[in-house]
């Protein structure tokens, strides 16, 4: 009886454990392509939030393993964004509202940057830097751009606004 009472409080115990490990457990940004981006639109409009970066912006990499970590800006952009990432030098086509987007300068360009970040991105008399976020509302329109490190904090305020 009292091995049964033992292995009994073992499993709760253990149970206990095994749930506040897994309740504990980060959650991580549910990040999607520009393709699935135009089906999930399709389905149910959202507000759009685009981080373009590339492997050797080292500002990009510090969000990534700081203000993408976050989870109060892991849970605002899970709840109410689609979250879309995208090497800016990627030189995949791309199709997004029927429309094929391509990397023009691969051979012309020493860091060829892609057309949607050009696109999106790009601001008046200045060349496109990075990290690059971009924010856009349900109908796809862009409300905000942002061209630097973005701490949580900063995040937080601009997904609130």
């Amino acid at each position: 009886m009292k091995l049964f009472i033992k292995n009994i409080l073992f499993l709760f115990f253990f149970g206990c454990f095994v749930f506040t490990v897994v309740a504990q457990q980060k959650q991580n940004i549910n990040w999607i392509s520009f393709e699935q981006l135009d089906d999930s639109l399709a389905v149910k409009p959202k507000k759009v939030f685009i981080s373009f970066y590339t492997n050797w912006c080292t500002y990009c990499k510090k969000m990534n393993k700081v203000a993408f970590k976050n989870q109060e800006v892991v849970t605002l952009l899970n709840s109410e964004y689609y979250a879309v990432k995208m090497d800016a030098e990627s030189e995949k086509n791309i199709t997004f509202e029927s429309e094929e987007y391509i990397n023009e300068e691969i051979g012309k360009n020493r860091k060829p940057i892609h057309q949607i970040p050009l696109l999106l991105a790009s601001r008046k008399n200045r060349t496109f830097s990075l990290p690059a976020i971009v924010i856009l509302n349900k109908t796809f329109k862009i409300t905000q751009r942002h061209f630097e490190y973005l701490s949580p904090k900063k995040i937080l305020k601009i997904l609130k606004n």
